[in-house]
């Protein structure tokens, strides 16, 4: 099948992929718009896995205030360069992660940060529930199991999905701006003020 410019264009303003890698992807998958968006999405998103251990020395930190001014968020989002920390695509993932903050009201970025402390508890709590609603021993464990990963879908930003589009993760879409700017993108800190 020939890939013609407005195959190539099209596919261009649906993923904001380059020229040449939308070619490429058309090509691949012998001009199926949906498949090549699928195409490129994975492409990017194995490269972003291999920019995870770069150093994010850089970054901006960016606020969202909402209307009535009665809730606002700050957000440090870490990157490699000034150079993209200053980019309009950057800018608006760190808007985007401010406004997802405020709507979802998670309590920490990732799972590293939850204390063992609260990890036992969430156990504790879950293991008792299953236990009082007369469930089998053996069972109990993958009961706590499944509510722990609930407690993280829940509470880590990183794992939370993405109130803009809620068929990918937070994780996720910042995986898709690092295959985009071609730079390792980290969530530092984060603070949610409500009155």
């Amino acid at each position: 099948m020939e890939i013609t410019a407005a195959m190539v264009k099209e596919l261009r303003s649906q993923s904001g992929a380059g020229i040449m890698e939308c070619k490429s992807a058309l090509k691949e998958t012998s001009g199926d718009v949906e498949a090549a968006i699928t195409f490129l999405r994975k492409k990017g998103l194995a490269k972003a896995d291999k920019k995870s251990d770069r150093q994010t020395g850089d970054g901006s930190v960016g606020t969202y205030i909402h209307a009535g001014n009665k809730l606002g968020v700050m957000v440090a989002l870490n990157c490699e360069t000034d150079f993209v920390a200053n980019t309009p695509d950057f800018q608006e993932l760190v808007r985007d992660i401010a406004m997802h903050i405020a709507a979802a009201k998670p309590r920490f970025a990732t799972r590293d940060e939850v204390t063992q402390e609260i990890l036992d508890k969430e156990k504790e709590i879950a293991a008792h529930v299953a236990k009082e609603s007369g469930k089998p021993v053996n069972i109990i464990e993958k009961i706590v199991t499944g509510k722990m990963e609930k407690f993280y879908e829940e509470n880590c930003v990183l794992e939370q999905p993405f109130v803009k589009d809620t068929n990918i993760t937070v994780g996720e879409l910042i995986k898709q701006k690092i295959a985009l700017l071609g730079e390792n993108i980290v969530l530092g800190r984060f603070s949610r003020f409500e009155i």
